[in-house]
């Protein structure tokens, strides 16, 4: 590709990018661009708000560039408080390890490891001194430290920043220092801690990284910021199943958001879509193509067309799905509360929801809608059924 055409993949889906004209310099000197992304390993699980990121890595990695995807398992000690309104506590070095695992089985569905530079920040940040951290600190003020917006509004209401969190974005721009990155990828509530990378680059006399932002994926509810706490979320590591019905159930607004900025299809491709649509084709023949693509890239293709069968089954001929969880449960000799049944089969989160969906007419008890929430079950087993894709068998003893 020209530089015209390869900055036309960089920039898909991005927010900001920081500064073009220096990229462009960067990318006529011909050589493969030095290009970080770093992942700090707070939670053993990626969902697809986490692949936004990883995604545009791949892009850059088809383009010849060296991906150096950096676990943050120093930083992940400090606690990143970006976007908090409290004090994140820090995770132990053996969590952070463990995690850390994960990550790297989970980011190799999508980079390739063979062209893959796997980085730990703990390689360099242990070997620097007190004497090097002062001198690290003393590189940026407390009033720059303060222009960042979560620190700037936690100061002005009162509320406690621990000196510790100030070295957060230090350590991650001295990041860049240590790999001398050309170019540093993160999400829109990374910025500043992206432009620090730049400066402290410069401090060290090495050449500004350029800077690509990208946009923070809504989760499934289309409002929120994708969150496992929100249970707005689709995890890379959940069943086939459960992913495509998830992906499925997004609004046709919302599914552009998460083809631009998800899949690996190309923009001439997408805008044919978009086309299609405009002139009558039904969304959900996308959304489906766009489904198997993801649960292709996370399991197999068999998989994806395994799943978008049993889709099929489920919702427009109404049966039940092959492989459905069987729970056991105690009734103490009594006629258990059917909503009671539905929390402990763990169909709703509490027994508040659980009356709130019979009412709404979302529960079926072998294929019946249950409209009663004073129903009592008596021992036996039953196939339960909460909205379109939560199902359990459930026998009663």
């Amino acid at each position: 590709m020209n530089i015209q055409e390869q900055l036309q993949v960089i920039k898909r889906g991005s927010e900001e990018l920081i500064v073009e004209q220096e990229l462009i310099e960067k990318l006529k000197s011909g050589k493969p661009l030095r290009v970080k992304a770093g992942f700090d390993p707070t939670a053993p699980d990626l969902h697809l708000g986490h692949t936004v990121l990883i995604n545009k890595l791949r892009q850059l990695q088809d383009l010849g560039h060296h991906i150096i995807f950096l676990i943050g398992d120093f930083t992940g000690m400090i606690g990143d408080p970006t976007g908090k309104n409290a004090t994140r506590p820090p995770l132990t070095r053996e969590q952070i390890a463990e995690n850390a695992k994960t990550y790297q089985a989970q980011v190799f569905k999508i980079l390739d490891s063979a062209k893959t530079e796997i980085a730990f920040n703990s390689t360099w940040m242990d070997t620097l001194n007190p004497a090097d951290m002062i001198r690290l600190a003393s590189s940026y003020t407390v009033a720059r430290m303060l222009e960042r917006d979560d620190f700037g509004k936690r100061y002005k209401s009162g509320q406690p920043i621990a000196i510790h969190e100030f070295l957060y974005p230090l350590v991650q721009g001295y990041d860049s220092v240590a790999l001398k990155a050309d170019l540093e990828l993160g999400g829109t509530d990374q910025k500043f801690n992206l432009l620090v990378g730049r400066e402290l680059q410069r401090h060290w006399g090495l050449p500004s990284q350029c800077i690509l932002t990208m946009p923070l994926l809504e989760g499934l509810d289309g409002s929120n910021k994708m969150s496992k706490s929100l249970g707005n979320y689709v995890g890379i590591n959940e069943a086939p199943e459960e992913i495509f019905g998830k992906l499925m159930s997004v609004s046709d607004e919302l599914m552009w958001r998460y083809i631009e900025l998800l899949s690996f299809e190309s923009l001439a491709t997408i805008r044919q879509w978009r086309q299609q649509v405009r002139e009558g084709r039904n969304p959900r023949d996308i959304k489906v193509a766009f489904a198997k693509e993801i649960v292709a890239r996370f399991h197999s293709s068999e998989a994806a067309d395994s799943a978008l069968a049993d889709f099929e089954a489920r919702f427009r001929q109404g049966e039940i799905p092959k492989n459905i969880q069987e729970v056991t449960l105690s009734t103490g000799g009594e006629p258990m509360p059917f909503y009671q049944v539905l929390k402990q089969a763990g169909l709703t989160a509490s027994t508040s929801e659980a009356m709130r969906m019979i009412e709404q007419g979302g529960v079926r008890l072998d294929g019946a809608k249950v409209s009663d929430k004073a129903l009592r079950l008596e021992r036996g087993t039953f196939v339960l059924q909460v909205g379109k894709r939560k199902f359990a068998r459930v026998m009663l003893v």
